[in-house]
């Protein structure tokens, strides 16, 4: 029988007003990929933190064993002299350096404090290789792609010499064929002997790759499922992630769609910012009626996200020609100050980027977006401020223990509810959600799907973006589909299946 090579018993840890985990049970067997599962807040990053000395010893109560020694890990070197490494869901890699540079970062092949390049370069050269990745170790990493840079942190790790990898949301923002070569990369590591740890929400992928997979609810363990033992579907593991039965993905909607055309993009051409002879969107021509959704597919690179940021007040692109029209107006943007006042909202698919202040509290970036409205003669109304913050909480079922809480403290799926406040808080006709479920899980999604619907049926127009092709199908009235930056198709809901929606995802403009 396989041995255990780690044990963690009885882990308590407790944040300001918050228990994120209580009395969580995990055991890893040696050589397995183990899946930890659960709805964003249920404690998942919280106990690999734990793990990986991210909270040190004396901050959580509990015991951790690893290969059958009681561990202390006060900081993150102390767990990576373990062999324990963790590859995080926002990537700790620095841009302007080198690939090679930032795999030996911390770790550097040097000699009386003078670095040895040409090991150094060579070292990275067979780590790539090991990881699948045939890019120059001298490249930058700026200059890689989310996939690449994805495997750069992996190669990073194994020149550690890796025992048990963890990876939180490893395939979160890949595309699908990113996500299947990285899974695959896991399955031929643990071949090799290794271990690891899998967070994840994408149910399909943690049973393709998994021996076991463990729930957490609410900070709690609620099961452990080893799954060639055991064959759990789906619906049990959702069933136990959330506490209830979801016996539909998405809500029910009886849509009230108006027949006037709210918003229209017309003729719309768009160049890249810094190569200004590259096209980047062709003559786009799309239309969004009063109380409809309208999704936007297509494959990454098509197109999707320069559409939406330069029709938000021209924040993406140059020598942006075409029309935009609402209510049959037409209507001019020079900024994005000029979009909202119009009436258009963004939710970006980078919401710590772009959609918040994380340092800043929940109050505060519920009502950023609608200043006007708790001001008085420029002057801030600290009671309505709080009190309009509080109903958006209650209105958007926001999981925080007050609105001042950090919004970095909050989970994924409450922050992405955070940005959704906002926009609503600023009142607008017109909504462009890019990827609004990205890197939450199934419960969450649910409530958001809510919202969507709920905004819609008051007569707002929604135009969805989204990379998975069933969470379009399941919530859209109409559907475009992008394809090298042009409108390749408008597929009906009951025509919408994900066979003719790839079919015209796939499409090339020359043929």
């Amino acid at each position: 029988m396989t041995k255990t090579i780690l044990e963690m018993d009885n882990i308590t840890k407790t944040f300001p007003g918050v228990k994120a985990l209580n009395d969580v049970n995990l055991k890893v067997r040696q050589g397995e990929i183990h899946a930890l599962i659960g709805e964003n807040g249920a404690g998942k990053s919280t106990l690999m933190k734990v793990l990986s000395g991210v909270h040190p010893f004396g901050t959580y109560d509990g015991k951790i064993l690893y290969e059958g020694d009681i561990c202390e890990f006060k900081t993150i070197n102390d767990s990576e002299n373990k062999r324990i490494v963790i590859i995080h869901q926002e990537l700790a890699l620095i841009p302007e350096l080198s690939i090679a540079e930032n795999i030996f970062l911390g770790n550097e092949r040097a000699k009386k404090g003078i670095i040895n390049w040409n090991e150094t370069i060579v070292e990275t050269r067979e780590l790539l290789k090991k990881v699948g990745l045939h890019v120059d170790p001298q490249e930058t990493v700026k200059n890689i792609g989310v996939g690449q840079q994805q495997l750069v942190e992996i190669a990073k790790a194994l020149s550690k010499q890796v025992k048990l990898l963890i990876l939180d949301e490893p395939t979160a923002a890949l595309n699908e064929d990113d996500s299947e070569n990285l899974l695959n990369l896991l399955l031929e590591f643990k071949k090799q002997g290794m271990t690891a740890i899998l967070i994840s929400h994408k149910l399909k992928e943690l049973f393709k790759v998994s021996d076991t997979i463990t729930v957490l609810r609410d900070g709690q363990t609620i099961a452990t499922y080893p799954l060639k033992e055991n064959k759990v579907s789906e619906a049990q593991i959702i069933k136990d992630m959330v506490g209830r039965d979801l016996t539909n993905l998405f809500p029910e909607r009886y849509p009230n769609i108006k027949e006037n055309v709210v918003f229209e993009v017309k003729d719309w051409n768009v160049y890249h910012p810094l190569d200004k002879e590259r096209q980047i969107l062709h003559n786009i021509n799309l239309n969004v009626k009063e109380g409809e959704i309208i999704g936007i597919a297509g494959l990454m690179g098509a197109g999707r996200t320069e559409l939406a940021m330069s029709v938000f007040g021209r924040s993406y692109g140059k020598k942006i020609t075409g029309q935009l029209f609402k209510n049959g107006k037409e209507i001019v943007f020079k900024n994005v100050n000029d979009a909202i006042k119009n009436g258009i909202a963004y939710v970006s698919e980078n919401r710590k980027e772009y959609g918040l202040i994380l340092i800043d509290s929940v109050k505060k970036n519920l009502t950023l977006a609608n200043l006007k409205k708790i001001s008085n003669r420029n002057v801030l109304n600290a009671s309505k401020e709080a009190n309009i913050s509080e109903a958006l909480k209650e209105q958007m079922n926001i999981k925080t223990p007050s609105v001042e809480q950090q919004t970095v403290n909050l989970s994924g799926g409450n922050q992405q509810k955070v940005v959704l406040g906002k926009w609503i808080f600023a009142e607008p006709d017109i909504l462009i959600l890019d990827e609004p479920t990205r890197g939450i899980d199934v419960g969450a999604k649910f409530e958001i799907y809510k919202i969507i619907n709920e905004l819609a049926e008051k007569g707002k127009s929604i135009i969805m973006i989204s990379s998975e092709l069933p969470e379009l199908i399941g919530m859209c009235d109409r559907i475009y589909t992008l394809s090298e930056g042009r409108i390749t198709g408008e597929i009906q809901k009951d025509e919408a299946n994900q066979e003719t929606l790839m079919t015209h995802m796939t499409q090339s403009w020359r043929s």
